[in-house]
């Protein structure tokens, strides 16, 4: 069986739809299971719906109109048949969004954002079926949260392998399957998300269980780069990277691949490619057992959005073993991501990622025990199989905070 994962920007509109059809029909759809994200931005929309409901903002009507005329947008473009079940199905699931909009008494606002950030993947992967079964590739239709079940962490849940692989485990892998990434479903009922670009975690989880012979991510771009185009000049493409090399990449924060994705692949050594959804003659770039990197090149990971913090003992004396246990612990407890630590005799450094918006919180009982000082809007740059060359070329880019380097990897956190 074949895993297919398209993300948003390979069905943000009806021309990227039918590109998606032409996929299908170029590579062959026998025995695969497509997972397909929100169309376009839609997630980010969906946070403005989130935002506007929970701090009670007057936009909320408007940003709703608006994800429900978008996907209407789409549905007009790909059906001429006006009553299609389809445009029932997508106002249902706007029925259904409304509805938890006026009978939500929960104040939690990590809960509050998993209940409705999701219906984004639903819709789109509603309207994918649908067209594809118009056209006559016949497919079945799966709410993903019947089989993959998680804890209770709302927003960056856990999976509960045991359950997830015995509900998976029950697919007909004759048939072709369409299913939502990101979501997942508690003990309770409620949804769940796995995180950010979580849908590449939810197509390796479904490779996994399914004992797949391969999961293909399709994306806007021609494979893995060794570094984001957007930011540095001539990027180049990774051929290969093995599982080991890619999971280091991921860990530093290179964005094509999310960093949960790798592992359950790598359980079942199922490799993964990463192609063009533009340009299907490319191979592409192949993740798996074998050579680290090829071509061996330094590749170049940008973090932005970072915070850096200087941590030292008010009374000036050393930072031991007792107090990292405890600053790890308050890191732990407000949600924020270490990307790199550095610490001397009488300080600690640490550059933090603040998904959660904690990073306040965190300060707040942190001064109460230590003098802190911090600079917000950094950057953190790794560079992977570093030369003399690419270092120099990152340095030029600003002001070095703090830099670090390890054999083959180095990394600076800059303004």
């Amino acid at each position: 069986m074949k895993i297919y994962k398209f993300g948003g920007a390979s069905v943000k509109d009806a021309e990227g739809i039918k590109n998606v059809v032409r996929v299908l029909k170029n590579e062959g759809f026998e025995n695969t299971l497509i997972v397909i994200s929100a169309m376009g931005k839609m997630t980010n929309y969906f946070e403005k719906i989130i935002n506007s409901f929970h701090f009670k903002t007057e936009d909320l009507q408007q940003n709703i109109s608006f994800v429900r005329n978008y996907h209407l947008t789409i549905l007009d473009a790909l059906f001429d048949n006006k009553a299609h079940a389809v445009f029932t199905e997508v106002t249902n699931l706007m029925g259904e969004l409304n509805s938890f909009l006026a009978t939500n008494k929960s104040t939690d606002y990590n809960f509050i954002y998993d209940q409705i950030v999701g219906y984004g993947e639903l819709l789109s992967t509603k309207i994918v079926s649908a067209y594809l079964n118009e056209i006559g590739i016949e497919n079945q239709w799966i709410d993903v949260r019947n089989y993959l079940k998680t804890d209770d962490s709302y927003r960056d849940a856990y999976v509960n392998w045991i359950e997830t692989n015995k509900n998976i485990s029950k697919l007909n892998p004759n048939k072709l399957h369409i299913t939502q990434g990101f979501l997942g479903e508690d003990a309770q009922g409620n949804t769940t998300t796995l995180g950010r670009e979580g849908s590449d975690y939810t197509a390796a989880i479904f490779a996994h269980c399914l004992n797949a012979k391969s999961l293909t991510i399709w994306k806007d771009v021609d494979g893995v780069l060794n570094a984001d185009p957007r930011y540095f000049e001539n990027a180049k493409l990774l051929h290969q990277i093995s599982y080991s090399e890619a999971i280091e990449m991921s860990f530093y924060g290179a964005s094509v691949i999310h960093p949960k994705t790798l592992k359950p692949l790598e359980n079942k050594n199922i490799p993964l490619y990463v192609r063009s959804f533009y340009n299907l003659e490319l191979i592409g770039t192949t993740v798996g057992k074998g050579i680290d990197l090829i071509p061996e090149v330094p590749c170049f990971i940008l973090k932005q959005d970072q915070i850096l913090v200087s941590i030292s003992a008010l009374d000036f004396s050393f930072m031991v073993e007792y107090n990292l246990s405890d600053i790890f612990k308050i890191l732990h407890d407000n949600k924020l991501k270490v990307n790199l630590i550095q610490n001397s005799a009488i300080s600690f450094s640490v550059c933090i990622e603040d998904k959660f918006n904690n990073f306040h919180y965190f300060l707040t009982e942190l001064k109460s025990k230590y003098k802190v000082t911090y600079v917000e809007n950094v950057s953190l740059f790794t560079i992977r199989h570093s030369t003399e060359k690419a270092i120099d070329e990152i340095e030029q880019k600003g002001e070095v905070f703090l830099k670090q380097a390890t054999r083959g990897t180095v990394q600076l956190v800059m303004k």
